[in-house]
Parts: C-alpha cells; structure tokens; sequence
C-alpha cells in the first residue's frame, strides 16, 4: 500500500521530499533510484543532520510537508532518539542520521553500488 498522493507520482514527490530536506537545512543529500531494483521502494533518500536535535527538526519538518501534501501519516521509526530517524511513504524511504551513525552504517554504498553511474 502506498501512502502517496493520489495527484502526485514518484517522481514529483522525490522533489516536495528533496525541497523539504534542504529547506530544514539537511546535509549531504543522496538520492537513489531503486526503480526496478528493489520492490522496497522507487526511491531511498539518504540524508544527515548536525545534531540530535538538528535530526529531529529536519523529520518533524518533513513528515509536516508530507501530511500537508495528501500522504497522510507516514511510517516513522527512530525519532524519540533522533540518532537515525526512518520515513517509509511507501515509495520512498528516508534514513536521517546523525554523521557519526551514517558514517558507522554507511548504508549508501551498499545500495548505490549498482548506481555508481547515476549518482
């Protein structure tokens, strides 16, 4: 089931989650297309904040885009700690880390690495 937007592709929602993460001044933002890869997701959003509290800011922020947008509640798993924070819609998923966890799960190159050419 998927929590996107009945007026809203994939792709036009990669860019309202894009938009949104660098708005609240999220770091180092990757995006990999899974498309035909993966049956998780279209899309897995990968991104940092400064702090604990940087981490929470740029999730609160996000998930309030997303539910003003038509995607309801998303799933979110992580947020009391805002250590690495988890927003599954469906079609995409976004991982917000701390540096140092990011860096220890360093996540992005186990799924990237298929898509070394389109990044």
């Amino acid at each position: 089931m998927s929590l996107v937007s009945d007026r809203m592709d994939p792709e036009q929602a990669l860019e309202l989650i894009l938009s949104s993460l660098d708005e609240a001044k999220a770091e180092d933002i990757l995006s990999i297309d899974l498309r035909g890869k993966s049956s998780l997701a279209d899309f897995m959003i990968i991104t940092s904040g400064r702090s604990h509290r940087h981490v929470g800011a740029v999730s609160d922020r996000l998930l309030k885009d997303l539910k003003d947008n038509g995607f309801g509640n998303a799933h979110v798993e992580g947020l009391p700690n805002c250590d690495w924070v988890l927003i599954d819609t469906g079609d995409h998923i976004i991982h917000i880390f701390r540096p140092e966890v990011r860096e220890f799960y360093n996540i992005e190159k186990m799924w990237a690495a298929d898509t070394q050419d389109d990044i």
